[in-house]
């Protein structure tokens, strides 16, 4: 007799519970619903529906591999950011609420009817895209140090309908870039610092792409080479980026190095210094 969406959702909900990460239960009904077509107010609306058993056996295998510790957003394939769903895969960070700051703190600036944007390290393409849709007349310039990278980047601003105003670039940083062109430059840079690495989760550090998460060297070593690079930014134009837990001060200290005194700074949900505002003196 096959299982009804209820037995499968309350067996998984069990097995996510006992795992030593503390998996949420309610992943229980993103993989399922990833594997059925529905979503989890139509699963909860069809608890006794049977399922077939080759969807039963896609969805144990689904449920397998996040109890082996596989991040959920890779299993379903996509990641909510700004309200929108991003494809994301192993090729690429998966997209952090606090990374949510950045945005709100670009769109607090107080930028041109048409402005020229940069996301340094633009992984999934989140915060080149989100810009590009929020600021309708903006032009974003995004750039990655991975080919595998840039193109499912690519791949969002076409389905999210961004791809005719942003454009993808290979690039170390911002390295070879007239920084001179652009109002505004946004970047959640790998920042871990490598002794901390192995600290993480195993959903983290085992899955996602660790030059997306850790630089070599200290953890604020790309932060002080991009704050050097924005130093060849026009006079008035703004950094935003992203820092790790503690790095607040160093970076601060790198900006003022690099003739980019802090302006603003916001905290994450958590209370921690996450996103800082550098200006071009």
């Amino acid at each position: 007799m096959a299982s009804t969406i209820g037995d499968l959702l309350a067996a998984a909900r069990a097995r996510l519970l006992a795992t030593p990460f503390g998996a949420p239960p309610r992943e229980a009904a993103l993989l399922l619903g990833r594997v059925l077509g529905l979503s989890e107010a139509q699963l909860l609306a069809r608890d006794r529906e049977p399922v077939p058993a080759d969807a039963a056996a896609r969805f144990e295998a689904l449920l397998t591999r996040r109890l082996a510790g596989e991040p959920v957003a890779y299993l379903t394939g996509t990641k909510e950011f700004w309200g929108r769903s991003f494809q994301v895969d192993r090729r690429v960070l998966i997209p952090r609420p606090e990374t949510e700051h950045v945005v709100e703190a670009a769109l607090a600036e107080r930028l041109p009817e048409r402005p020229r944007l940069l996301d340094v390290g633009t992984g999934s393409g989140c915060l080149a895209v989100t810009l590009a849709l929020e600021l309708p007349g903006a032009r974003v310039a995004a750039t990655d140090l991975s080919p595998a990278a840039l193109a499912l980047a690519s791949a969002n601003a076409r389905a999210l309908g961004a791809a005719d105003r942003v454009a993808f670039l290979a690039a170390d940083l911002a390295a070879g870039l007239d920084l001179m062109a652009f109002d505004l430059v946004v970047s959640n840079p790998p920042y871990i610092d490598p002794a901390e690495f192995r600290e993480l989760s195993p959903e983290v550090c085992a899955f996602e792409p660790r030059l997306a998460l850790s630089p070599p060297g200290a953890g604020d070593l790309l932060l002080a080479r991009l704050l050097q690079q924005a130093s060849g930014m026009r006079r008035g134009a703004r950094l935003i980026v992203e820092i790790g837990a503690g790095q607040r001060d160093a970076v601060v200290r790198h900006g003022a190095a690099a003739g980019l005194p802090l302006v603003a700074e916001r905290a994450d949900y958590a209370g921690i210094p996450r996103v800082l505002v550098f200006e071009k003196a």
